[in-house]
């Protein structure tokens, strides 16, 4: 949009009820079908999807896009499918380090894949022709974090530890995160201060653990300014989503990662390996995370001089802080000159679309 072009985000009932999601696109909500194993579903899921299909392809006429990027889940299949028959250049996205479901359907059929990883399991080389590097886009408090110095950090200042589990907290990471920094040598334990997200259930269990510690402790069930937290933190602890560790290494934040091994195809392992491997991060299984283990990994972090400042360089190695316009560059590329000031662009969707639109 800050290009000038007119976008529409089309997605299910629960993408449209996420608050200021795209404020300035219209909005249209389609059937997407979800494809689970059990066969009695099946039926029911086709149906929606080619009926999501069928309206995807009637905004098409109004709408006209020059090209259309799907990113990812069973909400995109529908307008990438309607875009496939009505002859639309198409995109996908892979925000994980493992090619998902609907992408893998849909990688042969595209003219683009984007990815966020230099390394894509699931993903046949014989696409390698139409696969681009872009990286998962950060907001610009995020990118604005690449430009400052890591903190500053002595022998004697305060040690600032951010725990994160996700959009809901992370039980284990209530249960474990305190003992481990329990375990610290008490030189180093008398500097933490700790601000962790924690689940609504553990939180009070998780102040007494602390207050016992005799550790500083922010802790809430949400943070709306991770931004700014991440911009005085020496080390975070945190699950390996895609956000999460585009986040970490556009500001150069060193990491101990415990991948969420219930996520689909064990992506967040793989979401973590680059990082990893290129010294910014350590990364321990959820079978492994112990306070015991916990505790080795950050002395050996802590206290080895210059560690955390080497990590948090080769962290922000692994950054890719262009990565929404190298989005738009590659979507411009595939399609044909857009027309800006096109009003069937901008115009109202006729009723007769049945589309729930909810222009911004």
């Amino acid at each position: 949009m800050a290009r000038g072009h007119h976008v529409a985000l089309v997605t299910d009932e629960r993408g449209a009820k996420i608050p200021g999601i795209f404020d300035k696109a219209q909005v249209h909500v389609l059937p997407a079908g979800r494809m689970t194993r059990d066969p009695r579903s099946w039926p029911g899921a086709l149906k929606a999807i080619l009926a999501g299909r069928a309206m995807a392809r009637r905004l098409n006429e109004t709408f006209r896009p020059t090209a259309v990027v799907g990113f990812g889940g069973y909400p995109a299949m529908p307008a990438l499918l309607g875009a496939l028959a009505d002859g639309i250049p198409t995109a996908i996205h892979e925000q994980n380090a493992v090619l998902g479901r609907v992408n893998r359907l849909l990688a042969r059929r595209v003219d683009a894949i984007a990815t966020a990883y230099p390394n894509v399991e699931r993903l046949k080389h014989k696409y390698a022709g139409k696969v681009h590097l872009v990286g998962n886009p950060v907001r610009e408090e995020v990118k604005a974090l690449r430009e400052e110095e890591f903190p500053a950090l002595t022998d004697e200042s305060v040690f600032r530890v951010l725990v994160i589990g996700g959009s809901q907290g992370a039980s284990i990471l209530s249960s474990v995160v305190p003992d481990g920094l329990g375990m610290l040598p008490l030189s180093l334990r008398r500097r933490l201060q700790v601000t962790q997200q924690c689940r609504a259930e553990d939180i009070e269990r998780v102040r007494h653990l602390y207050a016992d510690l005799e550790i500083p402790a922010d802790l809430a069930t949400y943070f709306n300014d991770v931004p700014e937290k991440l911009s005085w933190s020496h080390l975070v602890i945190a699950r390996a989503g895609a956000s999460t560790l585009a986040e970490l290494t556009c500001a150069g934040r060193p990491a101990i990662l415990v991948p969420l091994p219930s996520a689909m195809d064990d992506h967040q392992t793989a979401n973590a390996r680059e990082m990893t491997e290129a010294g910014g991060a350590r990364t321990i299984p959820q079978s492994r995370f112990t306070a015991v283990e916990l505790a080795k990994q950050m002395q050996k972090m802590a206290l080895e001089p210059g560690a955390l400042q080497n990590a948090a360089k080769r962290a922000r190695g692994c950054g890719r802080p262009d990565a929404a316009r190298d989005m738009a560059d590659l979507l411009e590329s595939i399609g044909p000159a857009p027309i800006m000031n096109d009003p069937l662009r901008v115009g109202p969707v006729p009723a007769s679309l049945n589309l729930q639109g909810v222009p911004a």
